[in-house]
């Protein structure tokens, strides 16, 4: 039997499929303007500025990017937690990093709250040392 996403477990998943399209533009339609980051990338902006350079980033660094969720559920209060991976082809400059060439696999998890349709908030880890090793072997 199959059923329905919740629309909190939906949107929290269409945070991926913004990663996985480059849609910089979709951020204002899946995270709160007012989006706490509890963890920050270290320069960057926190908040929907930091999503908008991060999914930039992404998109211009890395091709066929495609995130899989390998664990997702839903919590009280509007939180989803999911553990993710993205794999992916480097060919372009991300993150201070000249393209490589080399495909990555990458996982991370995060916690999101949903309210009133959107993110409003993040907790998030990936495995920034595994995809070094993978760009700089």
């Amino acid at each position: 039997m199959t059923t329905a996403l919740s629309s909190t477990i939906a949107v929290a998943t269409r945070n991926y499929t913004l990663y996985d399209t480059g849609d910089v533009a979709g951020v204002d339609e899946v995270f709160a303007s007012d989006l706490i980051d509890h963890n920050p990338v270290a320069g960057i902006a926190s908040g929907i500025e930091g999503k908008r350079f991060l999914i930039g980033e992404v998109r211009d660094g890395f091709t066929g990017t495609r995130h899989e969720i390998v664990f997702q559920q839903e919590l009280p209060d509007g939180w989803v937690v999911s553990h993710w991976r993205m794999t992916a082809t480097h060919t372009g400059d991300a993150f201070g990093l000249s393209a490589s060439g080399r495909p990555i696999s990458l996982t991370g998890t995060d916690i999101v709250r949903v309210l009133d349709g959107r993110i409003t908030e993040i907790y998030h880890v990936e495995d920034l040392l595994q995809l070094q090793w993978q760009l700089t072997r």
